[in-house]
């Protein structure tokens, strides 16, 4: 997506745009106090927390990034929107930018990379939230093919516009996001249709499912030394809450709780409740 963010973009005034190898970020900042950084889930953008950053800005110092490829920030090397890629160069950024978190939220697939994040920064941090922690593997075959299916993907000129074309349709996109067990206003919707609309955006999406390997990290679950909490929507249709069960039994300490009535989308459908639960957590550990 074109630098600098539309007008009406969430949170359009905390942004600005940095350089720090291999990519160009889109870095959202406010609030001052304990350090927490939010990073959203494959395909998502820092639009996701667009109720939740500010919320949380209130009592915190508040950063939100765009991942490799997606929205605003610039897809540098392939090999580097992979787990360890984006660890590693995340790290880089919030020791730059003065940004190393006390307490790192994770969504999805940024849970993982929370957890990642864990392991390689110098300092870590005080507390990690997984919200729909997307830390299962594909079964059987599955978990062959779907990194060499979306790596081939990636790979293909005009696949990303192809699919910007057919899926960027607003009845398309509220379907999408409706698969996800999440009932979302039209406010989550108008968020979504330009980032589903650029190819360059869902390129970034695609390549970062090619790199995407999580044998490594869930091997060692049981070494994670951070106090730890899983969130997970009770309705979610693509995280199901057993698997946030399941990594809260394997990382020590860890607490889970149970969100009766959302989805995936949990902190777009109900940010105050979310962001509340973050704060709580973070405050108390």
């Amino acid at each position: 997506m074109t630098w600098p963010p539309p007008d009406g973009w969430p949170n359009r005034a905390a942004s600005r745009q940095v350089r720090c190898a291999p990519h160009r970020w889109h870095l959202q900042t406010a609030g001052t106090g304990k350090t927490v950084l939010l990073l959203h889930g494959a395909g998502a953008s820092t639009s996701s927390w667009r109720d939740v950053f500010p919320a949380l800005a209130q009592t915190f110092r508040v950063a939100a990034v765009d991942l490799p490829g997606h929205g605003f920030t610039s897809l540098g090397p392939p090999a580097s929107s992979g787990l360890d890629g984006m660890a590693a160069n995340l790290h880089a950024l919030c020791v730059q930018e003065d940004l190393v978190p006390d307490a790192i939220v994770g969504h999805s697939a940024g849970a993982a990379i929370a957890l990642r994040l864990c392991e390689v920064a110098e300092r870590k941090p005080g507390a990690v939230v997984g919200l729909n922690a997307a830390l299962g593997k594909f079964d059987g075959l599955a978990g062959v093919l779907f990194p060499v299916i979306a790596k081939g993907l990636a790979a293909v000129p005009f696949t990303a516009s192809v699919f910007s074309a057919l899926a960027g349709r607003r009845r398309q996109v509220a379907a999408l996001l409706g698969s996800t067990g999440s009932a979302v206003d039209d406010a989550a919707l108008d968020s979504y249709l330009p980032l589903v609309r650029d190819p360059d955006h869902v390129k970034g999406a695609l390549t970062m499912m090619a790199q995407w390997r999580l044998d490594g990290l869930l091997s060692r679950l049981d070494q994670i030394d951070v106090p730890t909490l899983f969130l997970a929507g009770a309705y979610d249709r693509t995280v199901p809450p057993r698997v946030s069960q399941s990594a809260a039994a394997a990382v020590p300490g860890a607490q889970v709780e149970i969100l009766p009535g959302l989805g995936h989308l949990a902190h777009e459908e109900a940010p105050d409740e979310i962001a509340g639960r973050i704060a709580a957590f973070i405050s108390a550990v």
